[in-house]
């Protein structure tokens, strides 16, 4: 099918796009397009005004800023996976990125468009939650910054308030030492995950002083693991306490049911990728080889 008949404006200002979004009717904003088009030509969507933003220099961005990574939202999935900042402060990007599709579409698709898209087995939505992101927002307003667990919402649907545009990621740096890890299950490579995790594991003195573990497809958003969090810290990491661990990731999950995968299928899943996240990260935290 095509899309039904829109207007389009090519913004080469972020001024000049939140403008366009502020004139009224049923505007959206493309980007990499990996998501809406498909969308529009199917005609899930139909937008009266599409507000192309990619000539906006500043969204495509990386730099160090204010203790973080700074990602403009036009930043490519590729060149997230190839930056040197990225890969210095935070290899698990690449770790998890690879995963991302495939390469004709990290080529083209857009972090922000991803966040935005909001799919809960998606792989920036489970990045952003395990690495304490904010995320810039900028609108009618003036700009904001919201944590992850404000921005989603529901399964493709998020805390943007009409007027807005997602501009950018803040990522805050982790402690030296820190160990890092991701692994999804799919039923094809490029698939959507059934299940995928991710985590980060800090020691001091051979004891757990921070730990995050993150859960993508077992929810309607992605989703931290409190639970297993909360049992790490402050103890010696053996076998045993991971074990534990990646078990209490999966209590009181409900998982959907869908083509790909059964809830019951997701839930034996769960304690599997967690414990392997887990004794990866551990083994960075500790020095060793992954």
């Amino acid at each position: 099918m095509k899309p039904a008949a829109f207007e389009y404006l090519a913004a080469k200002t972020l001024d000049e796009a939140l403008s366009a979004l502020a004139s009224g009717g049923d505007a959206k904003v493309i980007a990499g397009g990996q998501s809406l088009v498909p969308m529009m030509n199917f005609r899930l969507v139909q937008p009266e005004f599409l507000v192309d933003i990619n000539s906006i220099p500043e969204l495509s961005e990386i730099e160090e800023r204010d203790g973080g990574l700074k990602l403009g939202a036009l930043v490519r999935h590729a060149q997230s996976l190839k930056s040197p900042e990225a890969l210095r402060h935070f290899p698990i990007i690449a770790e998890t990125v690879q995963h991302v599709a495939h390469v004709a579409i990290r080529n083209r698709g857009t972090i922000g468009g991803s966040l935005v898209h909001a799919d809960p087995a998606a792989e920036w939505p489970l990045l952003v939650t395990l690495l304490d992101a904010e995320l810039e927002i900028h609108g009618p307003d003036g700009l904001r910054r919201v944590a992850p667990d404000e921005f989603f919402i529901a399964p493709l649907m998020t805390g943007l308030e009409d007027g807005e545009i997602l501009t950018a990621v803040h990522l805050p740096y982790l402690p030296e030492g820190t160990g890092t890890a991701f692994e999804e299950v799919s039923q094809r490579a490029g698939d959507f995950a059934i299940v995928s995790a991710g985590a980060i594991i800090a020691l001091k003195d051979g004891i757990v002083a921070e730990a995050r573990l993150a859960l993508g497809g077992v929810a309607d958003t992605a989703i931290r693991a409190r639970a297993a969090e909360e049992h790490l810290l402050g103890k010696t990491l053996t076998t045993e306490l991971m074990a534990r661990a990646s078990q209490l990731a999966a209590e009181g999950l409900e998982p959907n049911a869908d083509l790909h995968a059964s809830s019951e299928y997701r839930l034996h899943l769960i304690p599997i990728v967690a414990r392997r996240v887990l004794e990866r990260a551990s083994r960075r935290a500790e020095g060793g080889i992954s």
